[in-house]
């Protein structure tokens, strides 16, 4: 082909980019008008289903639908008898199992070409605590954690007896096979970083955005000292962009301390994503979306159910200045609070800040902010001056499959009693804060199976001890009658499960400190096989970062405790709970998981490729897509992964340490067998009280709720959150001290 051919060739495709644009737009219109006529069809089906004498056959033959999706739409309109219907749920519930998830049992495995070492205690080591805190087994609750793992025990089918508490729904998993490192040239890739990629401390200063705060459901806007009453109409974001503006010219980010304007109508929509799509995308004639530049024209809108950002500019210049409104729930829980004390905690969070970080701004949200403040904290002398290597893509994706976050996981009967003689939460206080004292630095090295074997038992103690990331394979040891020690991944929402069973065998990643905790826990040592690893050098990125957030908590919390004043107590609280969030999910910003983007085209307009349609109104489609990992100077999922496995370890076993003696233990493994209930990221439920102590330190276990029994064991997350927030509410009427 010559230069012409090729340039000829070139513009023929200019014509059928149009063509294709159309043939997009068409089908668009096409699907949206079909979702359209769907949802008339249902909700008409549904209107008939409230006459008495209506039957689902002769609907279904009148919408083209099958019974059984009619009954779908409509449950009153199934034909099963009642009867029988009843007969069947008692019957299930009298003999049905729930379905286990599947992990493979203990058979007799071909050991590989290099033997992987079989592993047994490792001898007592030295190890170096965190200087004046409480040494544990050096973890972050994500800012939406994955469903729990109900652990649901393999019962022989002799001893299956009636279950009588009802059968949780639960979800059909699998085992699911974790990458692993390849041999060869693309293995070097995994001991690499990103060239020309590293974090380096920024030369600027960010720029505050004018902020106010908004009751939504009051009509009450807090404007720096004043307070006025605003008329915000139907509560769409125009109309609400117009309250503000008026009341506060110049306004950049509005924060909804309550009322959710959002989720207003929300019943007329499939999910509350939809809905909250609808609302954002609300047409209004003085306002408009705001958008960036480049070929996607990306949205400014984040479409979250619960948490949603807008942003928006001026119809007539949209080129302009951008006016976000958000929601105060990314910062923290406002309970109640009303729209003072919200911004009283706004501003006692950033006088804390500015105490330790004389450049600190608060952003959007505590992720940005959290990352922000690092950027700050990066060392301008030494061996990491430059700044900190990013690492490459093909290990930054190994991390992000196989580094879990934070242990959420529902313990059912039998293992603990269907009638709990009580329900105990501690919570680990600002429990992440504590694990940032050393972190994994530089490139990793790979330590194959029989690299760890020819290891004198003291460099293996040491190397799972060291900053690293394993390849094992677990079997769970006979006898053992406790909760599980190590994550194995299943197919499904949850994700990752706690195998627990005696002989239960699986394959997984692991950081060193879960590794060395299987392997030397006080009640028996599980049987590890080394398949390979990652080691890396040990340092402190986060330390800095980590001690000055601890440091504006407990500033906060003192206040919260001592100021005269009940609103500034309530007010210090919400700003510590706010520094939480700044840790919490600037550290879960560091994993830098693939980006799911959102945004809105135009109607007619071609759309990106590869784009998941949310919504579409007269005027623009709202889509979001995969992006995959960007170029992100600040992406390492190594120190995510690292703090994320000694949170999870440290579930199971801290050490309160004076000095160098260790004065006390606590953690799952030292509550009595069968008592355990359930894991929440940093807290954990049990059947009865435990001596743990609490200093008031951070990761220290702190008596958070008991409720008194008997009390019937939850079947759901969503029972157990019920019966949480009794025993929070009876401990704080009682007053009952640690």
């Amino acid at each position: 082909m010559d230069r012409k051919t090729y340039t000829a060739k070139v513009a023929e495709l200019r014509p059928l980019r149009e063509e294709i644009g159309k043939a997009e737009k068409t089908v668009v219109a096409a699907q949206a008008a079909l979702d359209k006529l769907n949802q008339q069809r249902a909700r008409r089906i549904s209107e008939l289903a409230g006459y008495e004498g209506a039957q689902a056959p002769a609907i279904a033959k009148a919408s083209g639908l099958s019974v059984g999706d009619v009954v779908r739409i409509a449950p009153l309109l199934d034909p099963t008898p009642a009867a029988v219907r009843t007969a069947k749920v008692e019957d299930q519930a009298a003999t049905a199992v729930p379905a286990p998830v599947v992990v493979p049992k203990a058979e007799p495995v071909a050991e590989p070409a290099a033997v992987a070492p079989v592993l047994t205690r490792p001898a007592p080591v030295v190890e170096q605590p965190a200087p004046a805190e409480v040494e544990d087994q050096a973890v972050a609750e994500q800012p939406a954690p994955a469903a729990p793992a109900i652990a649901v025990p393999v019962v022989p089918a002799a001893s299956v007896a009636p279950v009588a508490a009802p059968v949780p729904p639960v979800v059909e998993a699998g085992p699911r096979e974790l990458p692993s490192l390849p041999e060869g040239p693309a293995g070097a890739r995994f001991e690499a970083v990103t060239s020309g990629l590293a974090s380096k401390r920024p030369n600027f200063v960010q720029q505050a955005r004018s902020t106010v705060f908004l009751d939504a459901a009051a009509g009450m806007l807090a404007v720096r000292d004043q307070v006025v009453r605003v008329d915000l109409g139907a509560r769409t974001p125009g109309e609400i962009l117009d309250a503000v503006l008026h009341a506060a010219p110049g306004t950049e980010r509005i924060y909804i301390t309550a009322g959710a304007p959002w989720h207003d109508g929300a019943e007329r929509y499939s999910t509350l994503k939809d809905a909250v799509a609808a609302w954002l995308n609300t047409p209004s004639e003085r306002w408009t979306t705001a958008v960036g530049t480049g070929r996607d024209r990306l949205a400014g809108h984040f479409v979250h159910q619960r948490q949603p950002v807008g942003r928006y500019a001026p119809a007539a210049a949209p080129d302009s200045g951008t006016t976000e409104i958000r929601s105060m729930g990314e910062w923290f829980d406002a309970d109640g609070a009303d729209v003072v004390t919200c911004r009283d905690a706004f501003r006692l969070l950033w006088q804390a800040l500015r105490r330790h970080w004389d450049d600190a701004v608060l952003m959007g949200s505590p992720s940005q902010t959290g990352r922000d403040l690092w950027s700050r904290t990066i060392p301008t002398t030494g061996k990491w001056a430059g700044g900190f290597p990013v690492l490459s893509e093909e290990l930054r994706g190994l991390l992000h499959a196989t580094g879990g976050q934070g242990r959420t996981e529902l313990i059912l009967p039998p293992r603990v009693p269907e009638q709990l003689p009580a329900l105990v939460e501690y919570d680990r206080t600002f429990a992440y804060a504590k694990h940032l004292w050393k972190s994994p630095v530089g490139t990793s090295r790979r330590i194959t199976a029989a690299a760890f074997a020819a290891m004198t038992e003291q460099e293996q103690t040491k190397a799972l001890m060291s900053c690293s990331h394993w390849n094992v394979r677990v079997t769970v040891p006979a006898g053992w009658n406790h909760v599980g020690l190590l994550p194995a991944p299943v197919t499904g929402d949850r994700a990752w499960v706690y195998p627990a069973e005696p002989g239960a065998t699986f394959t997984t990643w692991a950081g060193g400190a879960e590794v060395h905790l299987a392997l030397s826990n006080h009640l028996m040592p599980w049987r590890i096989e080394i398949l390979g690893g990652l080691l890396f050098e040990d340092g402190k990125p986060l330390d800095d970062w980590g001690k000055r957030l601890k440091s504006a908590w407990a500033d906060l919390t003192n206040l919260s405790k001592l100021h005269g004043d009940e609103r500034q107590r309530t007010a210090a609280y919400l700003a510590s709970r706010a520094v939480r969030s700044v840790l919490l999910f600037g550290l879960g910003g560091f994993a830098q998981r693939p980006r799911l983007v959102s945004g809105t085209t135009p109607l007619g307009e071609a759309l990106p490729a590869g784009v998941e349609i949310l919504g579409q109104d007269d005027q623009v489609v709202t889509w979001q897509r995969q992006a995959g990992f960007s170029r992100d100077p600040y992406a390492h999922p190594e120190w995510a992964a690292y703090v994320w496995s000694g949170a999870r370890a440290a579930l199971l076993d801290m050490k309160y340490r004076q000095g160098k003696d260790v004065i006390g233990y606590a953690g799952a493994l030292h509550a009595k067998p069968g008592t355990v209930v359930y894991f929440g990221t940093d807290g954990i439920a049990l059947t009865e009280r435990q001596p743990w102590p609490y200093r008031g330190e951070v990761g220290d276990y702190l008596l958070k709720g008991h409720l008194t029994g008997p009390v019937e064991h939850p079947t759901s997350q969503e029972q157990y959150l019920k019966l949480r927030g009794l025993g929070r509410a009876e401990l704080a009427a009682k007053g009952t001290d640690q």
